[in-house]
């Protein structure tokens, strides 16, 4: 029994070691390293917020591919970056150009901060103006006690 738990315990701790892994085969170190880079900058369309490189997805696994062919093809980092975006959009790349299609993109942040800052100030004003009535209460009933406590002090 026991043999068969440890036999059973090595087969699902060494299921990651039988993943496949891509091995390619490049010309020479330019071609690979232009390779990485592009896998690198390119974004994943299926995953959130991952690159080609470090995603697992089928489809990843295809465009690591078609990167990947067209290297050997000899076309440089901006002829496959712009097949890609041909094909797929500006999503595919993680930088996309400044243009009337990704000004929302680009501006909304921004936009968004804006529009908190004015929530917070108009939220920090409105504050004010109920506390200054309140402050000016205090002060009477601070004045209310400390004459009292003179009242006291002196009747004694």
């Amino acid at each position: 029994m026991k043999k068969l738990i440890s036999l059973m315990l090595l087969m699902c701790f060494s299921m990651p070691v039988i993943a496949a892994i891509e091995a390619y085969e490049f010309k020479n170190d330019e071609a690979e390293a232009e390779y990485k880079a592009l896998i690198d900058e390119l974004r994943c369309l299926v995953c959130q917020n991952q690159n080609l490189a470090d995603s697992d997805a089928d489809l990843a696994k295809d465009l690591r591919k078609q990167t990947y062919e067209m290297v050997q093809q000899g076309k440089n980092r901006q002829e496959v970056i712009e097949y890609m975006v041909n094909r797929y959009g500006d999503f595919v790349l993680y930088k996309p150009p400044v243009k009337s299609s990704t000004l929302l993109l680009w501006a909304g942040p921004f936009v968004l901060l804006l529009i908190v800052l004015l929530v917070v100030v108009i939220r920090v004003k409105k504050t004010r103006a109920v506390d200054a009535p309140q402050q000016e209460n205090l002060q009477q009933a601070k004045g209310l006690l400390s004459d009292e406590a003179d009242n006291r002090g002196g009747s004694k």
